[in-house]
């Protein structure tokens, strides 16, 4: 009875600490909802809504809140003004990258993309440079991107015009103008180590983006003991791995180091050159998870945002036919698209800006974390607090846009019907941390895109409404709803 007694009370003292410590750090924060002890803000954000939830409280408690994922504040930073200033203007304070449950015990602190301090800022600068060696923004790269875009107009061909869902097509010629960077080459569309890639791939951010993935997110400490479909982010993460290690020990049996053939080849290289160094971050599980953070990171979300560009053309037909008009005026049928066409395709630039806009496929952005104890808008924030600049919020600021909700993209055109680039757009995010991939996204996109219409008209079966095409804000990845379509040669 004593041990009974004794343990109900060891637990009504932990109850009391954790609601205490809960609301004596609150004092200083910005608003939020209240919190409860152990489980914080949970029961105020709606199930399996995440994004939805975060956008409804900046209506009520405006640009800077506070929420508590279990009993942890982190602090969410809304519209465009006050993520520039975080991000932009004191990019050095909020430039730390906070923790993404989902994927961290994977990472542990390793690679590129949730790494902090000296190791990310050599990673970071390491791999860079040696994309933009492979080409990244140069003729090299955009003839691996011209190739890949042909050989996916040929794929659509065969299907003779019947309508049929895209996604996996798309998703092996993204997956393969980023393999020719990272392996060296590309591979069949039909060859099973290729499919099993892109079976990953599409599962990790199936799990991010689920109900089970959010939950994660808000209660890691709880979520990462309870058994469920997000334990398999481990896994696959582990499987990735492996396949990518196998791409290593294959570099290793002619590895040249005088003519690296790719981003492996590389850091091997790397690796080699600080074999004595006993502190260096060139080691092999950083090119592991490095390797693992730039293939996820490069095909979902291009590809993602290209089969939204489709369904949206499906909708506004009137849009794909002016696309097409300027295609024959700038470019005409024969020849391939390159990407310094767009500095003459005033509308394609314009309706490929509102498409990242609109489809917003990473709305939460990663979270980022700050460096210092700061003063924020008359907050005080400390040193290690967890921060997330919401993307969706920049681009559905009605300050930047008008009609945010509303796919219009004459919104990025001026009086004269020239392309008007607009600052609050930051489908890469922004500062520091900005996606180091940018450059191939944005030349893949444009080349794809403008390679399909200049070949195909596309229709559908299915008359899509503005609520097919609107994004659900659910969780870490806006997809668009599942469709099929027809490409007839035009």
């Amino acid at each position: 009875m004593d041990v009974t007694w004794m343990g109900i009370l060891v637990l009504m003292c932990m109850f009391i600490y954790s609601t205490w410590d809960t609301f004596y750090r609150r004092r200083h924060l910005p608003p939020g909802p209240t919190p409860l002890p152990l489980i914080g803000t949970l029961l105020s954000i709606r199930r399996g809504a995440l994004v939805n939830s975060l956008m409804k409280f900046w209506d009520q408690y405006g640009p800077v809140y506070t929420l508590y994922f279990g009993p942890q504040p982190v602090v969410v930073l809304c519209g465009y003004d006050a993520v520039k200033e975080a991000l932009i203007d004191r990019g050095e304070e909020f430039g730390a990258r906070g923790p993404l449950p989902v994927l961290e015990r994977f990472t542990q602190g390793y690679g590129i993309s949730l790494s902090n301090g000296e190791r990310w800022k050599l990673i970071r600068t390491f791999t860079v440079r040696t994309l933009k060696s492979f080409g990244f923004g140069k003729k090299s790269m955009e003839n691996k991107i011209q190739t890949e875009a042909q050989c996916i107009v040929e794929e659509f061909k065969k299907s003779n015009g019947h309508p049929f869902d895209p996604d996996k097509k798309l998703m092996d010629a993204f997956s393969n103008a980023l393999c020719a960077v990272i392996f060296g080459d590309r591979f069949e569309y039909k060859d099973e180590r290729f499919i099993k890639l892109l079976a990953i791939a599409e599962e990790a951010f199936h799990i991010a983006s689920s109900s089970w993935g959010q939950l994660q997110a808000i209660l890691p400490t709880i979520m990462n003991h309870i058994p469920g479909p997000h334990q398999r982010m481990i896994t696959i993460s582990e499987e990735l791995a492996e396949f990518i290690n196998d791409r290593v020990k294959a570099s290793l049996e002619n590895l040249d180091p005088s003519s690296p053939r790719h981003f492996i080849d590389s850091f091997l290289i790397k690796i080699k050159e600080e074999k004595n160094k006993p502190n260096t971050d060139f080691n092999l599980r950083n090119l592991l998870v490095t390797t693992h953070n730039l293939f996820l990171a490069g095909i979902e979300t291009v590809s993602t945002t290209l089969r939204y560009g489709l369904l949206i053309l499906l909708r506004y037909p009137d849009i794909q036919a002016k696309i097409q008009q300027e295609i024959d005026r700038e470019i005409g049928r024969e020849r391939t698209p390159n990407f310094e066409d767009r500095m003459t395709m005033h509308y394609t630039q314009a309706v490929l800006n509102e498409i990242q806009r609109f489809g917003d496929v990473l709305p939460l952005n990663l979270p980022h974390m700050v460096t210092r104890d700061i003063e924020f808008r008359g907050y005080h924030i400390p040193k290690g607090m967890v921060i997330y600049p919401l993307l969706c919020t920049v681009h559905r600021d009605p300050k930047q846009f008008s009609s945010p909700c509303t796919f219009n993209p004459n919104r990025f055109l001026d009086e004269n019907g020239k392309f008007m680039k607009n600052d609050a757009l930051m489908p890469f995010s922004a500062g520091k941390r900005i996606c180091p991939g940018e450059i191939l996204a944005r030349m893949e996109l444009f080349i794809f895109f403008t390679t399909i219409l200049q070949n195909f008209k596309l229709t559908s079966p299915t008359k899509f409404t503005d609520s097919d095409i609107a994004p659900q804000m659910a969780g870490f990845l806006n997809a668009p709803i599942s469709y099929e379509l027809s490409f007839v040669p035009r």
